[in-house]
């Protein structure tokens, strides 16, 4: 009797650990994103968060409603998205920014943004611009792109996985919330947009 509750609080306890582990993670690196942002706005240059990192800081994301501010990464590779929300990387000045991550991390906070709301993005020489969400809508990816070329000039895109509380990680729905750029163009400080 005594192994088998030996074996079933193992049991529990390495499952707890497992289900803590990609948001533990990903809370652990965006500190320390945090301080390569700050390094690459310093000295105007890309800087890794750590020697073996494949990506670094390219901009900082903040959704003042839902008092939430984190650090987007160059690329979405999947190792990229592992420690935050990533740029797809392509286009240039003027173009659309579109930034994805996951929908149980950093962007789990998404199915609370309503049209009107503000978005902000932060580049690296410390503007902001701000854009005002516009609509939300869920797009099945088997069915629909998302034609960078033919979105307008000061487009927001962020895109995550739908439904968010889906066990199944690899579903074709997509969560994607558009927003506009308020006031003048803002200048792009690398380059920006595609899928």
């Amino acid at each position: 009797m005594r192994r088998l509750l030996l074996l079933l609080f193992s049991s529990s306890a390495t499952l707890l650990v497992f289900g803590l582990w990609i948001p533990l993670k990903a809370a652990i690196a965006q500190e320390l994103l945090e301080l390569a942002w700050a390094e690459s706005q310093a000295r105007q240059t890309e800087s890794r968060p750590w020697p073996w990192a494949d990506t670094w800081p390219v901009a900082r994301l903040a959704i003042p409603e839902l008092n939430d501010s984190m650090i987007v990464l160059a690329d979405t590779h999947g190792e990229s998205l592992a420690f935050g929300p990533g740029r797809l990387a392509g286009g240039g000045r003027g173009g659309a920014v579109i930034i994805a991550g996951h929908r149980d991390t950093h962007f789990r906070g998404l199915k609370a943004l309503e049209a009107g709301n503000e978005v902000r993005l932060q580049g690296r020489d410390g503007r902001w611009q701000e854009y005002r969400v516009e609509g939300i809508r869920v797009v099945d990816s088997r069915a629909e792109l998302i034609d960078t070329q033919r979105l307008p000039d000061g487009t927001l895109l962020l895109v995550t996985c739908y439904p968010f509380d889906s066990v199944d990680a690899g579903g074709p729905l997509r969560y994607v919330v558009t927003a506009s750029a308020k006031g003048k163009q803002w200048e792009k400080i690398d380059t920006v947009a595609g899928i």
